[in-house]
């Protein structure tokens, strides 16, 4: 154990800590959430971000906790806080924080798993009846005093192919089948599905009329739906994705819906949030846009709050937290 590792496991008493919060929807729906912090330690310092690492290695300077959004929580942001002793994100994607450091420098990562699991599967639902349904066109239509017969599909005896079939790709899977979908999935990880039947990528590609995306953004992740994989789609198909944005080639999205087998895309995340102006899939009639809503309901919002603040004053009192993702000492 290095001395910077072992200052910041003995570090302050809770009443003389400083916690950084980032995210912005935090205690919206249960100011109590805002309370109970400020009240447990010294002082608490709001810096809604998203935070680049500039930014972020600023506000976290001399912090003893940080309760993080989508923050880029890099190397050097944990090396410019020595006494930096949590990161307790809100949510449970960690693709931003920079594990291996964290765990080098004696830095203690959590997550909330669970707690915007099901906020996250029924905007799903909600982005495949849009693209189902001609919703969106038809309100401009009448709002341009028009009064189409506009056509649709049903979602019943349509098949669903899920990427990954974890907590929200599970929820995902029962609240289709509930609908009268057939539900196909593929995810190393997983041999049996109470919902979905288990399939390799080949048979998802070629049978799915819809496909949603709920793996996590790792190495292996990163980019696999690319113009090889969309190639292969079954002509029509309609694609969801509520996970991370760096999981699609954005290019091959393009050529997809251009030239390829794609007929439409619901997409909530980006590989840019927010995307620059005039980004190409933006104007698009068959691409429905939203900015990352997936997790904020008032329900899941509250939950990630307390589970969060929960995470970060158990490590700041020198309790053990139940939901480390990296750990000093250790590795992710």
């Amino acid at each position: 154990m290095t001395s910077a590792t072992h200052a910041r496991q003995v570090g302050r008493s809770l009443d003389e800590c400083v916690v950084v919060v980032t995210p912005r929807s935090f205690g919206m729906d249960d100011p109590n959430l805002r309370s109970e912090l400020e009240q447990a330690v010294a002082e608490v310092r709001y810096r809604p971000g998203p935070l680049a690492a500039t930014e972020l290695e600023r506000a976290v300077a001399d912090a003893d906790g940080l309760l993080a959004g989508l923050d880029e929580v890099s190397a050097q942001v944990l090396a410019g806080a020595p006494r930096l002793r949590v990161v307790a994100r809100y949510g449970v994607g960690v693709d931003r924080v920079d594990l291996d450091a964290a765990a080098r420098s004696g830095v203690t990562v959590t997550a909330t798993p669970g707690a915007n699991s099901n906020a996250v599967a029924e905007l799903t639902l909600g982005l495949l009846f849009a693209l189902a349904r001609p919703l969106m066109t038809g309100r401009d239509r009448v709002r341009a005093g028009e009064w189409p017969a506009l056509r649709g599909v049903e979602l019943a005896g349509r098949v669903l192919g899920l990427i990954g079939v974890g907590r929200i790709g599970s929820l995902v899977a029962g609240k289709a089948t509930a609908l009268g979908m057939r539900v196909l999935a593929h995810d190393p990880n997983v041999v049996t599905n109470d919902a979905a039947t288990i399939t390799d990528l080949g048979t998802l590609a070629a049978e799915s009329d819809f496909l949603s995306l709920h793996v996590p953004l790792t190495s292996e992740t990163r980019g696999m739906i690319d113009k090889r994989f969309l190639g292969s789609l079954k002509p029509g198909v309609v694609l969801v994705n509520t996970a991370r944005g760096e999981l699609i080639d954005e290019s091959a999205l393009l050529w997809a819906l251009e030239e390829g087998p794609l007929k439409a895309a619901a997409l909530d995340v980006l590989a840019d949030e927010p995307p620059r102006p005039g980004h190409p899939l933006l104007g698009r009639e068959d691409v429905l846009v939203t900015p990352h809503i997936g997790p904020h309901t008032a329900e899941a919002t509250t939950a990630m709050g307390r589970m969060a603040v929960d995470e970060l004053l158990a490590v700041l009192s020198g309790r053990s937290p139940r939901f480390a993702v990296a750990a000093p000492g250790g590795s992710s």
